[in-house]
């Protein structure tokens, strides 16, 4: 039986931070998934897609052709903006504009939710309906970073 693949969901500061810097966690992050390896899965929110392109358009917009040429490469799913009601539970517990990642992060089924403010998320306490651990680009590379060299090694000998 296949193991399940690691879902690791992106905020939209680690897709930028990725973007400018041709190092550091969040653009390795980027590159291993456009490597396209079937046990990693990654995940970002339309919301965080909408968020990234105002962002560039008003503090960057010399970036633009380089994150949509780059961002296919990257093999995000997208997963669709969240209903009001889904909204609602999380409403208040932390900062408004942080409840639509979050919750896309948990319909997405995420096992990792990467973002540069973690801070943000503080008051969330993992539960049945937030089963996913909240983690830095430099946590998650961290605790994955050598699972992910094994697993990468492995699929090399197959080949």
């Amino acid at each position: 039986m296949a193991e399940r693949a690691i879902r690791v969901f992106l905020d939209s500061n680690v897709i930028i931070s990725g973007l400018l810097s041709d190092k550091g966690p969040p653009r390795v992050i980027l590159d291993i998934l456009s490597l396209g390896f079937p046990f990693l899965i990654g995940l970002t929110g339309r919301y965080n897609l909408v968020e990234i392109e105002r962002n560039l358009k008003k503090k960057l917009p010399e970036l633009l052709p380089l994150y949509r040429k780059y961002l296919p490469k990257v093999n995000l799913k997208a997963v669709p903006l969240p209903k009001p009601e889904e909204l609602e539970k999380f409403s208040g517990i932390i900062a408004q504009k942080d409840v639509p990642v979050l919750v896309s992060a948990i319909k997405g089924q995420a096992d990792f939710l990467v973002t540069g403010d973690k801070r943000h998320f503080d008051k969330i306490k993992i539960t049945p309906s937030t089963p996913f651990k909240i983690v830095t680009p430099g946590e998650f590379l961290d605790l994955l970073g050598p699972e992910i060299l094994k697993k990468i090694g492995k699929a090399g000998r197959e080949d």
